[in-house]
């Protein structure tokens, strides 16, 4: 049986135990919440709101149920939750994004996608103060950060994974693949902060959620939690601070991306 990411073998055992379906379960849960949180588009006043709160109390819950087992640490939750979300995220074709903004060149379509993503990492930042009023006990065994952290990084990571996926498909550059290769290979983009490379077709997504990927990804998720504990200690009370940080780190991944991806269309 082949050994999934979030086990880990005892010395003492002879085989590796399968997955748990529980844990499966509740990861897709967690990645279905995450998927919704970065539907910006379509966000009504309060819907946002709600939804965090929602996904924090389903981490602080996974964290509980997870409490004396021999699971997974913190970084490996927040991978294998974004990893689920991503093939879930509503990625809108170039033909749907035109449609959306009617009258609108590619460049000025490019802009407010960036904008837009950026505006709502800003209120997430902002909205994590109000978070902690949630209460909710996490062990450190499994979340070394705030569970409201958490929410707030994996809400984040959802919403620039969504613009970068639509800044492909408006440039021309989409990914190939299944919907579960595509999200996967935009995954990768956002990890590693550069446009997917044109020469990778579908076959050669198999290797994206691999070993090394997954190594790669838990560490990106654990880098942007640390910067923003950093900025929101002590008792969360810098949330002002947090949006603006998030609102400069989004838009500056969106107009590098959308640098690369126009020098490559040219």
């Amino acid at each position: 049986m082949a050994r999934l990411p979030w086990h880990r073998t005892e010395p003492a055992e002879p085989t590796a135990p399968g997955p748990d379906p529980d844990a499966t379960a509740e990861t897709a849960h967690l990645g279905e919440l995450v998927a919704r949180v970065a539907d910006h588009d379509h966000d009504r006043d309060g819907d946002r709101k709600d939804q965090m709160v929602a996904l924090t109390r389903g981490l602080a819950g996974a964290a509980k149920g997870a409490a004396g087992h021999r699971l997974r640490g913190a970084g490996s939750v927040l991978a294998d939750v974004l990893a689920d979300a991503a093939p879930r995220l509503r990625i809108r074709d170039a033909a749907t994004l035109r449609v959306h903004h009617p009258g609108r060149s590619d460049d000025e379509i490019a802009e407010l996608l960036v904008r837009n993503a950026a505006r709502t990492t800003a209120a997430m930042g902002a909205a994590v103060g109000a978070l902690a009023a949630v209460e909710f006990a996490a062990p450190p065994t499994l979340l070394a950060a705030p569970v409201q952290l958490a929410a707030e990084t994996l809400a984040v990571a959802a919403v620039e994974v969504k613009m970068l996926a639509e800044l492909h498909e408006l440039m021309g550059r989409p990914a190939y693949g299944t919907g579960a290769q595509r999200g996967s290979a935009y995954l990768m983009s956002w990890v590693r902060q550069r446009a997917l490379d044109p020469r990778v077709g579908a076959a050669g997504l198999t290797a994206i959620i691999g070993a090394a990927a997954k190594t790669e990804l838990r560490t990106m998720l654990m880098r942007r939690a640390g910067r923003s504990m950093t900025k929101l200690a002590p008792f969360l009370a810098g949330a002002v601070a947090g949006g603006m940080v998030n609102r400069r780190v989004t838009r500056s991944l969106g107009e590098k991306l959308t640098a690369e991806l126009r020098g490559r269309r040219r």
